[in-house]
């Protein structure tokens, strides 16, 4: 398949094709100034963090050469249409989570995160050392895009609701919030699922147009406020164990730019992805505590509840394993996760068993 040529017959229209046609990258006095569009509304905790961090690592080490400027949604694209508007090149780069984009290939969830997937350190492993990064690039191609990974929020709680799951039948007609993968698994548990921005989350809930949602984690989910609309919050989720976020680059800027400059994109999206990361799970114990203060009544799925999402997981997740691509990014995905654990569970995670035994604690 020519790729480039099947961008032009890709879903690409919609309003981002509506939206003003931005300006080509600005130089001045041999600096580059490139557009991001972002996902996330100013100020929301981990995610515009990473993105702010991207702006600010990007800026220092090409000591102001290469800049970036960063819009929120609304100021020049909707939340969920930086996508389109960086493929078409009405922006330079967006900053937001590929799998928000599954609609126009269901591959760009692995870029995220699926059901029952890898933590973020597995997630990490596949990206930078199991092939993910050449695979997001081949993906990316299709669209005139390319993909980096520049933060990652961690395990992602289960989500808020206002009744307790006892059973998956539970799930029957609930209005829920989960993008991706994980959204069409509740999807099949009979839930009516829908995909709202972050910054229209807290509305949604409030006025009863959502039942649950999921977000983040404690950090992330305290500074939203959702603990003041609803107190039952299950803390873990299968749906995203370890959330990669993305800034992609329209495949002509990227391959315009310099190799230094491309050096430093790169670089940059490593430091946030470590420093975010471990900034949000240093705060999440804390902001946790605080939530429970609150009143927040935390629970765990049952063990029932649990094999429901399993069974519909693999259901989702084959289906799509007729597309090439998609089956060769699971099948590496899977392969590196397989990797990773033979260790994993027999250090970290055996020794993390033996320390809550032996000094207590959780």
């Amino acid at each position: 398949m020519d790729r480039r040529s099947f961008l032009k017959t890709s879903a690409l229209g919609g309003s981002a094709a509506a939206a003003s046609t931005l300006a080509a990258p600005a130089y001045a006095q041999g600096k580059r100034t490139l557009t991001m569009v972002t996902s996330w509304p100013r100020g929301f905790a981990v995610l515009d963090d990473a993105a702010s961090y991207l702006v600010d690592y990007v800026g220092k080490l090409s000591d102001g050469e290469l800049t970036i400027d960063k819009k929120a949604p609304g100021e020049l694209v909707g939340a969920l249409e930086v996508f389109d508007a960086v493929s078409s090149g009405q922006a330079d780069m967006y900053h937001a989570a590929d799998y928000y984009f599954v609609g126009q290939h269901p591959a760009y969830a692995y870029f995220t995160a699926v059901p029952f997937g890898g933590t973020a350190q597995e997630v990490t492993n596949w990206y930078h050392h199991g092939g993910g990064q050449e695979l997001h690039d081949e993906l990316g191609e299709i669209f005139n895009l390319k993909g980096m990974i520049a933060g990652n929020s961690g395990s992602q709680s289960g989500g808020w609701f206002r009744k307790e799951i006892n059973s998956a039948s539970d799930f029957n007609g609930l209005k829920f919030r989960m993008p991706g993968l994980g959204g069409e698994v509740l999807g099949k548990l009979g839930a009516s699922v829908q995909n709202i921005p972050g910054g229209e989350l807290y509305q949604a809930l409030s006025s009863g147009a959502l039942d649950g949602l999921e977000w983040v984690g404690p950090m992330a989910d305290e500074r939203a406020g959702f603990q003041e609309v609803a107190k039952i919050y299950y803390t873990a989720g299968f749906h995203e164990p370890g959330s990669a976020l993305a800034a992609s680059i329209n495949l002509d800027v990227w391959n315009d730019l310099s190799q230094h400059h491309k050096d430093i994109m790169n670089i940059a999206c490593q430091a946030v992805t470590h420093y975010q990361l471990s900034e949000t799970l240093a705060s999440n114990g804390a902001a946790l505590a605080r939530l429970q203060a609150q009143g927040v009544k935390t629970l765990q799925f049952p063990d029932d509840v649990w094999d429901a999402f399993g069974a519909a997981s693999k259901e989702v997740l084959d289906a799509y394993m007729d597309d090439e691509l998609f089956a060769r990014i699971r099948n590496s995905f899977d392969e590196s996760m397989a990797s990773s654990a033979a260790w994993i569970n027999k250090s970290d995670g055996y020794y993390v068993e033996q320390r809550v035994r032996v000094l207590g604690g959780a």
